[in-house]
């Protein structure tokens, strides 16, 4: 039969470098692609058997084989699916063969969709002449199933190809590549090495539905009785079905893919049906990594296409605060030479990980009844990584939300959620309250949580940094709005037995006086000085104003590179305790303001120690202290 020879246009070499160079960065993935091809083939021919299109085709062994002779340095890759005409040939060879490089780089631009992406990749389009990176020529024999004559493609990658019919051809398509020699420094490895196809194949092909048979070298042991290897597992457990997956295999899976030598705690399927289809697998472990809160954490899951693996750690399918759910996300219709460019732009990514996200949150919710223990432990772990959903994701935030507890003053060991805590609010009381600190031990005996004690009002005793973030974004909860117990003015209505206006007043200007000296007086420290409704037992707190950062969220600003203005501190007086009575009549009754004056500080200092802080003159501090306990002996 002749042998016809086409030209490449002009830009061909300009084209293959660009695939070679930019599309793909692992040189490896080349089997992973004809792979890949060899099985959509394998998959056509057993939907055409079905549909009896190609009647008498057996279909009983449908397999990949790959040849590897080192002699001649070749790898071959070999399968009995449907196989090509050469009409067919010439039109999906010459797809990508055939168009400049503008016009190749503005369909792979297009082809964020199925259908677009269908012509580039998968039909010997971009996938096909990623062996180029490995090969110094290319041949391809096939012949398609139900026909008799066969083609040969044979090319160099440089200006022509050569195209022949051919009557002695095997069923399907066999693609062989003369290799380029090995080279460490380029990162192109010795493709005879058995070893290292067995890797690519296990890394990128271990589930793809058909079997991938490693034939046996010439001269090798065995190699005469023909006995094959088949290297993948054909294990897709996310698309087998749940009653024929026992939970050791899950496991197993797990531990492959997180390399975790413990179980997840918890395993959830997800299978979507319908214009766009794909399978999810997704764990949650058990515990979390050292290095969870590291800024170069490795999160995502891996995400296949078609069961052919395409990338680890897929950022884009889970929100950063589920970085640590680990898994597998096999979708039919994308792209295989899917890049993280396309992904970020890819609407059906998108929709997956919405999907993907909610799932994760209903099965977190649904935990706190159907696995108590379960939910304990996922908490312990990832509490504060969940949380960080409060601040960045407004769209699932009641579900996030409705997923989170927290320690509260109503039980020392069992945590509460924002729904049982307002089921459980005093009559009369209007918000929500919480406080945030180092400990739990801190905060409660905290000054700031003396009248809520007393009063038996319940208060979220929050110690996570993110806290002190997530707070402010949500604001409310049911209509009812979050209030720290150490910021604004505290009024717990019906909750306590409330002084009258008239005594109210009474009391404010019976203060006054004191009040106007101590705020000019320490005016560099505070922004005022006021009567407190939420000290019973301490004589003074310092609070911060409704609208202000808290001091810790100012260092954690600052820590972050962030320069935020120092915010003043409001200092409340217990008139209720006698230290405060007497520092009044002190006042009253003395002219020299010498004492009063030192005492004013230190009731300032004490304030600022009781809530965890530091004195602003430490020195001085100590020393007035020691000169007023001398007075005492």
């Amino acid at each position: 039969m002749p042998t016809e020879t086409f030209e490449f246009q002009v830009e061909a070499r300009q084209l293959l470098q660009l695939m070679i160079h930019s599309v793909y960065s692992n040189k490896d993935v080349f089997l992973r692609e004809l792979v890949s091809n060899a099985s959509d083939a394998l998959d056509k021919l057993r939907l055409a058997a079905l549909r009896d299109d190609t009647p008498g085709v057996d279909v009983s062994d449908l397999h990949i084989e790959l040849e590897v002779d080192k002699e001649a340095r070749t790898l071959t890759v070999r399968d009995n699916g449907i196989g090509m005409s050469y009409d067919e040939v010439t039109h999906l060879i010459g797809t990508i063969a055939n168009s400049g490089t503008a016009k190749f780089l503005q369909e792979l631009r297009e082809a964020k969709d199925a259908a677009g992406a269908d012509g580039l990749i998968g039909q010997f389009g971009v996938g096909f002449y990623s062996a180029f990176m490995v090969a110094d020529e290319v041949t391809l024999v096939t012949r398609r199933a139900g026909e008799t004559q066969g083609t040969r493609w044979s090319s160099r990658g440089e200006g022509t190809y050569t195209l022949e019919r051919v009557d002695e051809a095997p069923q399907g398509t066999t693609v062989t590549l003369h290799l380029k020699p090995a080279d460490s420094e380029n990162q192109l490895h010795d493709y005879t090495s058995t070893w290292k196809i067995k890797e690519i194949v296990k890394r990128y092909s271990d589930f793809i539905t058909w079997p991938v048979r490693l034939l046996p070298e010439a001269g090798a042991e065995g190699a005469e009785a023909g006995e094959a290897e088949t290297l993948n597992s054909m294990k897709a457990l996310w698309a087998r079905p749940r009653t024929e997956v026992s939970d050791d295999e899950y496991h197993e899976l797990y531990k492959h893919i997180s390399h975790d030598w413990r179980d997840p705690l918890e395993t959830i399927r997800l299978q979507a049906e319908g214009t766009f289809e794909y399978q999810a697998l997704l764990f949650v472990p058990s515990h979390a990594p050292h290095d969870l809160f590291t800024q170069g954490y490795q999160r995502g899951v891996q995400l296949y296409v078609k069961r052919v693996f395409i990338m680890d750690d897929c950022e884009e399918l889970l929100p950063p605060y589920l970085r640590f759910v680990k898994g597998v996300v096999d979708a039919q219709d994308l792209s295989l030479n899917v890049s993280r460019e396309i992904l970020q732009q890819d609407r059906h990514i998108r929709m997956i990980q919405r999907r993907l996200t909610k799932k994760v949150l209903s099965t977190v919710k649904d935990l706190m009844t159907s696995a108590p223990e379960n939910y304990s432990t996922f908490w312990r772990e990832f509490g504060a990584v969940l949380k960080e959903g409060l601040v960045t994701d407004t769209e699932n935030r009641e579900a996030i939300l409705a997923a989170c507890s927290f320690a509260t003053t109503h039980d020392a060991d069992e945590p509460t959620t924002l729904k049982s805590y307002v089921e459980r609010m005093k009559d009369g009381q209007e918000h929500i309250y919480f406080m945030t600190g180092e400990s739990r031990q801190a905060m409660e005996s905290s000054p700031h949580m003396e009248a809520f004690r007393a009063k038996g009002v319940e208060v979220l005793l929050l110690t996570d940094a993110v806290d002190e973030v997530w707070v402010d974004a949500v604001g409310e909860y049911e209509g009812r709005q979050l209030r720290s117990v150490a910021k604004g003015e505290i009024d717990l209505g019906g909750t306590q037995d409330e002084k009258s206006e008239a005594e109210k007043d009474a009391q404010g200007e019976e203060y006054a006086g004191l009040l106007g000296w101590m705020t000019e007086h320490l005016g560099e420290d505070v922004k005022e000085v006021r009567l407190s409704s939420r000290l019973t037992v301490s004589p003074a707190c310092v609070v911060s104003d409704a609208n202000e950062l808290t001091p810790a969220l100012e260092n954690m600003y600052r820590a972050m590179g962030q320069e935020v203005p120092h915010a003043k501190r409001i200092l409340e007086l217990n008139p209720e305790h006698q230290l405060v009575k007497s520092l009044n009549r002190a006042y009253t009754e003395q002219e020299d303001r010498t004492e009063l004056t030192e005492t004013a500080d230190l009731l300032h200092a004490l304030a600022v120690l009781a809530e965890g802080g530091r004195p602003k003159e430490p020195a001085r501090f100590v020393k007035l202290v020691a000169d007023r306990l001398e007075r005492t002996l």
